[in-house]
């Protein structure tokens, strides 16, 4: 007969497990909570405490923790092995079900303390599921796993090294993150990293001979984040690939940003269109109705959104995937797209926006159409750099034009508010330097990733100029502040009526200054406070 060892925190779903198990002829082992909530639920089950020397001491606290139940896991299916566990008497443990006490959970709790985050720090459970992952045992430390399990033994057993890797695996990873949460804890700040399980393969990274290539997902958050990128599914399409996932990325940095700029400001969210070339947008809109708004966005670069990929926060239907397809479009051509991401997209959209070679990427997911100021990453972000990694608190940031230390220089119409609103959403998410130019609720050059500012700004205004725009009385934003008037001589020239930047130049007066005597409008809030810098 052989043995299962169950010992759980959360008892949810365990009796229906224990019972699958001993209709397989498991003979069943659990530890102290546990085994009373099986034997209540009528099942022949034998404590841990009644095999272990001397029983539980410490208050429960030593239990597991005994040479009894490590050399039942540990024991190797060897005569010599065998028949030293039958002359200790001790059994040979076949599978464990285990989970940990909620440390991450109370770590994070309002009013936890030291003393009470150690009592939620978890040793025997851990150190069961290493023992049991380096005998080779069925580990089951996933509540999500043991119904695979059940139906695995079922079948037979199949593939059963293969099968036995997957859940060693896990209980390592499972293991080395919770080790990890502790360390981050009780290290204030001296460890950091994170432990990533696979959820997509990548053909190959950002170029064809960087493999392999794939996502990982975060197994470390309590509560999984509705806009994480293995939530979003995939409709049509092939595999979205490397460079696709990380645009999607900086696409939910800037239109997060921007609905949670319009959610501080205006206390709603209009529709909005996000295009991305190579991360940074070529092409954004905001407005009241969702047809506008895809056209503004592809007309902001006609050309740069040429085999980009688009995102929206709302629906995708019939009447929409035709103007993707033929807007400012010669007749009789479709325009080619990447890939297109919204809250959902009707089937008959799908067909009409599918290309040669399933070359779109449609990704839906229902979280895009509930945006607002509280849905911003505020996980923090890593970078892997030479010999380890760089670490800082993600870009959360939210212009608010009541914020005690904005200064506003002449006067700014509500649509200048609006379009300054959308510049900062837009260029403080896209790499820096970076001037942006918006005008109407739509953008019109984003002049990304220059070493000068105001190269920053006749990037902008060239761009804005090559896609056929009017930039006469358009709004800018510069992501940090000018250190002399250069920048803004070349946006006042250019038609630019309203700036919004940073202060603390040495020459923000002369800055002031021009712009009152040009006749622009000025909004300036202290780049310690403000400053925009994205994406180096």
């Amino acid at each position: 007969m052989k043995t299962a060892l169950i010992s759980v925190y959360n008892k949810e779903g365990i009796v229906e497990f224990a019972k699958g198990l001993v209709g397989l002829g498991f003979k069943l082992i659990a530890s102290g909570g546990t085994a009373k909530a099986l034997m209540d639920a009528g099942l022949e089950v034998t404590d841990v405490a009644s095999l272990v020397g001397g029983g539980a001491i410490l208050g429960h606290r030593v239990v597991t923790l005994s040479r009894e139940i490590h050399a039942g896991l540990l024991a190797r299916d060897i005569k010599e092995d065998r028949d030293e566990l039958e002359k200790l008497n001790i059994p040979w443990i076949d599978l464990v079900c285990v989970d940990l006490y909620p440390l991450v959970e109370e770590i994070n709790k309002p009013g936890s303390t030291k003393e009470s985050v150690i009592e939620k720090t978890d040793i025997g459970g851990p150190t069961m599921l290493r023992s049991a992952a380096k005998g080779r045992r069925i580990v089951v430390c996933d509540p999500a796993d043991r119904l695979k399990v059940v139906d695995w033994l079922k079948a037979g057993e199949p593939e059963k090294e293969k099968f036995i890797d997957g859940l060693v695996a896990k209980a390592e990873a499972v293991v080395a993150d919770y080790a990890l949460a502790s360390a981050r804890y009780h290290g204030n700040g001296c460890f950091d990293g994170m432990v990533g399980e696979q959820v997509l393969t990548c053909k190959y990274g950002e170029n064809g001979w960087q493999t392999p290539a794939g996502l990982y997902e975060d197994k470390g958050l309590i509560v999984p984040d509705p806009l994480r990128l293995s939530a979003f599914t995939v409709v049509a399409g092939t595999t979205p690939s490397y460079n696709n996932l990380a645009d999607i990325d900086r696409q939910l940095q800037t239109i997060t940003h921007i609905t949670a700029g319009f959610d501080v400001n205006y206390g709603k969210v209009p529709f909005v269109a996000v295009g991305v070339k190579h991360g940074n947008p070529c092409g954004t809109a905001v407005g009241e109705d969702a047809a506008e708004v895809i056209k503004k966005m592809l007309e902001g670069d006609l050309r740069a959104i040429f085999g980009g990929l688009v995102m929206m926060n709302f629906e995708i239907t019939d009447e929409l995937a035709e103007v993707l397809l033929t807007h400012k479009m010669p007749e009789g051509q479709r325009r080619l797209l990447d890939g297109i991401i919204a809250p959902a997209i009707s089937p008959t959209a799908i067909a009409a926006l599918k290309r040669k070679g399933d070359k779109c990427r449609m990704l839906v997911n229902p979280a895009l159409a509930n945006l607002s100021k509280d849905t911003l990453d505020i996980h923090p972000r890593f970078r892997y750099v030479r010999g380890g990694f760089l670490r800082q608190p993600n870009y959360a940031f939210v212009m608010d034009f009541k914020h005690p230390q904005m200064e506003i220089v002449g006067e700014v119409s509500q649509q200048q508010k609006t379009d300054m609103l959308l510049a900062w959403a837009v260029g403080s998410t896209s790499n820096s330097n970076t001037v942006t130019l918006v005008k109407d609720g739509m953008l019109l050059g984003n002049g990304v990733g220059q070493q000068d500012r105001v190269g920053g700004c006749e990037l902008a205004v060239k761009r804005a100029k090559d896609a056929g725009h009017n930039i006469d009385e358009a709004a800018a934003y510069s992501d940090s502040f000018f250190p002399f008037t250069d920048g803004t001589e070349a946006l006042a020239k250019a038609g630019i009526s309203a700036i919004l930047t940073t202060s603390g130049s040495v020459r923000d007066k002369d800055v002031k200054e021009f712009c009152q005597k040009q006749g622009v409008a000025l909004a300036m809030i202290p780049d310690s406070v403000a400053r925009g810098f994205f994406g180096h």
